[in-house]
């Protein structure tokens, strides 16, 4: 019997999983609405997705609107997996820079995790909800492997991020705004690692109770410095009259 191990979503209560997901989706709609549609938009808009969309499984994980919380388990692993290569994929788009191997590494094995977690038999072997989070059964080495994965890409594009700031005076405040946002998955999680080792197997479930921090960071400091406003785009403040 392959060994397991259960990987618990330290995050929240349901009730701040949806008001995270409102917040999260609300953000990928106003930068629709707001911003003019470049490679660089569709990008933010991916991972404000992907990041609503791992609050929406880990929220329905126990069971709603007819869909076995299997499915759920599958839909948010897979949308957790796209981080790292989004990430590495904006930062080049933002600094101008066309590194086509080392993107289409990045999405190649994202690919390859996503296939695993969605189509293997067993991948995701089991869920079970508890008052503030729910566990998922993965088999103990492909977690070992998947943490190894996302923190390898995640090093990558912050260290992308911080090279390219150096060179780009103008894109500089995004470029770190953006790595700055995924420090926010990174320093967090290896600090409670550290604090406690048995939260490795953790890692994807603990990094997202901080996801948040990179939302707020793409749409105000991100979002503003590199990409153009719509004509008849209006700032939030001027609609509220702020």
């Amino acid at each position: 019997m392959p060994k397991k191990n259960s990987l618990k979503l330290y995050c929240f209560s349901p009730p701040v999983m949806l008001a995270t997901f409102a917040i999260e989706i609300g953000f990928a709609f106003y930068i629709v609405w707001r911003y003019k549609m470049t490679d660089i938009t569709r990008l933010v808009v991916a991972i404000l997705v992907c990041l609503a969309t791992f609050q929406a499984a880990e929220y329905m994980v126990c069971g709603g609107v007819g869909i076995q919380a299997g499915t759920w388990s599958k839909l948010g692993y897979a949308a957790i997996t796209l981080l790292p290569p989004l990430g590495i994929h904006l930062v080049q788009k933002i600094a101008g820079k066309a590194n086509t191997y080392l993107t289409a590494a990045g999405y190649a094995t994202a690919a390859a995790f996503i296939g695993y977690f969605v189509l293997a038999t067993g991948a995701i072997s089991g869920q079970t909800c508890y008052a503030n989070y729910a566990v998922f059964d993965t088999h103990q080495a492909s977690s070992l492997i998947y943490g190894l994965y996302y923190y390898g890409w995640l090093f990558v594009g912050v260290g992308l991020a911080w090279h390219y700031s150096l060179q780009s005076k103008r894109y500089r405040g995004a470029l770190r705004a953006l790595a700055l946002g995924y420090l926010a998955f990174i320093l967090p999680t290896t600090t409670i690692n550290l604090i406690d080792p048995s939260t490795l197997a953790a890692i994807p479930s603990i990094m997202c109770g901080f996801a948040v921090v990179l939302a707020f960071l793409l749409v105000g400091r991100v979002a503003p410095g590199t990409i153009a406003l719509k004509d008849d785009a209006r700032s939030l403040r001027q609609i509220f009259r702020i």
